[in-house]
């Protein structure tokens, strides 16, 4: 395709997005892109096709969002192995060419190829940011409930987040469709239920790693509001679990004495000095026994040799 072609499947595209048009129309578009373009920067650059796809990747249905992915990183490949573009002077009528002159420099107002990691982030400190320091309509729905829950999952997105805020709302928007369809259109406690725990599951300041990959697409909306706490966690956390199983399960395959009470221990937690424990030979027969506390209190355990 040539950039005029290119241009023309742009507009289409944005044309489908805003008349809502079904998704086979945006998949027959994207097909036409992705067996008629050879991305340069060149092309990019000057029909900004790279801007139009790349927010199709938080499209509602997975189908579209994989595919527009699939584009704009292959793009981005091909762009980087390609190198710089290069002017060629012509000379003269004849058309003659001549040494080919440095690339220019890319003016501040140039659109960036996709994936390019150069992109404009937002100045407020991310740890403070939310619907009022980016200054949020989130009145979107028409219902003020549901206005409230786009909220929630826009501060949950942007939290230690430094995307733009126009980034970041339609995938809010986005999250909170697909809980109200999945709650069966219904404003229930089936609804406000998933939207609080998707909210203190994107705030969680030890699984960053799952706000990234609900901003970049890498896990769609849809596929988002299904997901449990387990599916969530990071993959450190799910290592950490996995390692407090098997070791729960090696002591529970040892003897161990009948659980005592003691005011010799203090829970760390609570402080109370109403603690159980019981000991277990977890390791050779030469090593201390290992001893399980648990407060009565408030429930703490831990352990010590």
């Amino acid at each position: 395709m040539d950039h005029k072609e290119v241009e023309l499947r742009g507009k289409a595209i944005g044309k489908a997005i805003t008349e809502n048009e079904p998704s086979s129309s945006l998949l027959k578009l994207l097909g036409d892109l992705k067996t008629g373009v050879k991305a340069t920067e060149d092309l990019l650059r000057q029909t900004k096709i790279g801007v139009t796809v790349n927010k199709l990747r938080t499209h509602k249905d997975p189908a579209v969002a994989k595919l527009a992915q699939e584009l704009v990183l292959r793009w981005r490949d091909e762009v980087k192995k390609k190198g710089p573009v290069k002017n060629v002077r012509a000379n003269g009528p004849g058309g003659n060419t001549g040494t080919a002159s440095p690339a220019p420099t890319r003016s501040a107002n140039a659109s960036p190829a996709p994936g390019a990691v150069n992109k404009k982030k937002h100045t407020v400190d991310p740890d403070k940011r939310n619907h009022k320091t980016d200054k949020i309509d989130y009145a979107v729905t028409g219902e003020q409930a549901r206005d409230q829950c786009v909220r929630l999952m826009y501060d949950g997105l942007a939290f230690q987040s430094e995307e733009l805020p126009e980034d970041i709302l339609p995938i809010a928007k986005t999250i909170e469709a697909a809980a109200y369809a999945q709650a069966k259109h219904e404003n229930n406690e089936a609804y406000r239920l998933k939207i609080r725990s998707l909210f203190q599951n994107l705030k969680n300041k030890s699984n960053p790693g799952l706000r990234k990959r609900v901003l970049s697409g890498e896990i769609p909306p849809k596929r988002f509001v299904t997901m449990s706490h387990d599916d969530m966690k990071s993959k450190e956390r799910k290592q950490e679990d996995e390692r407090l199983e098997k070791e729960n399960m090696n002591s529970a395959m040892v003897a161990q004495v009948e659980k005592s009470i003691s005011k010799e221990f203090q829970c760390g937690k609570c402080k109370k000095k109403m603690v159980s424990y019981s000991q277990a030979q977890t390791r050779s027969a030469d090593e201390p026994m290992t001893t399980f506390c648990e407060c009565m209190n408030c429930g703490n355990r831990w352990k010590f040799s």
